[in-house]
């Protein structure tokens, strides 16, 4: 077996060895995943399309204490209103904001609050460090980031499969899955279905 179909894989094994929860709720079904490591995975899916809208990390710090959780997919919720912060600094409104939001077929990044014509700008893969880069012409804005999914699996960029849009002052970043991944995802929608699933409060999900 190739290595990169057997890192998928191994992946793949990963998840359905974890001890799993799953909830549905405002038609979202949330599943959570507590890994042989310690560590927790959390997933949304839209109940009847079955995209993904959230997934975030944490794990336990050295003394054994829970970090914050870390956005892999989805917008960082607003904190709420009268809730105390621990510190009074705001992020200026008109400051770039990178969210990643994906489709069933593609990995896609947004980025909000980029006023410049899409000639300025340009996407490229670095296969050296595992990163996409955005650069522009101005020297305005300059950003790389990974792709977690692809690194979990071992696949490699390819920037044949990265490809950009821009409007209303967002730049849209679009990346294709690799039919590797579209397998492994595919596998896991079948457990996750197969799932008991509760609409009151977090319990054991096995599967059936």
């Amino acid at each position: 077996m190739p290595l990169v179909k057997m890192a998928a894989q191994q992946w793949l094994e990963s998840l359905r060895a974890a001890k799993k929860t799953c909830l549905l709720q405002d038609d979202r079904r949330k599943v959570h995943y507590l890994f042989s490591d310690g560590k927790e995975m959390a997933e949304e899916y839209d109940h009847k399309t079955n995209e993904l809208l959230v997934r975030k990390w944490r794990q336990k710090s050295a003394l054994g204490a829970y970090g914050q959780w870390e956005i892999e997919v989805g917008e960082t919720p607003l904190p709420v209103i009268g809730a105390l912060q621990p510190d009074f600094l705001k992020e200026n409104s008109s400051n770039p904001v990178f969210i990643r939001k994906d489709t069933k077929n593609s990995f896609q990044w947004r980025i909000r609050n980029l006023p410049y014509p899409k000639d300025v700008y340009s996407v490229s893969v670095d296969n050296t460090e595992r990163y996409c880069v955005v650069r522009t012409t101005n020297k305005k804005y300059y950003k790389k980031f990974s792709i977690p999914d692809l690194d979990r699996c071992q696949l490699d960029l390819n920037e044949s499969a990265l490809s950009f849009a821009h409007a209303n002052n967002t730049l849209i970043i679009t990346y294709q899955k690799p039919k590797e991944l579209l397998a492994v995802e595919e596998e896991l929608q079948k457990e996750l279905k197969s799932m008991k699933t509760t609409t009151e409060g977090d319990v054991e999900c096995k599967t059936q």
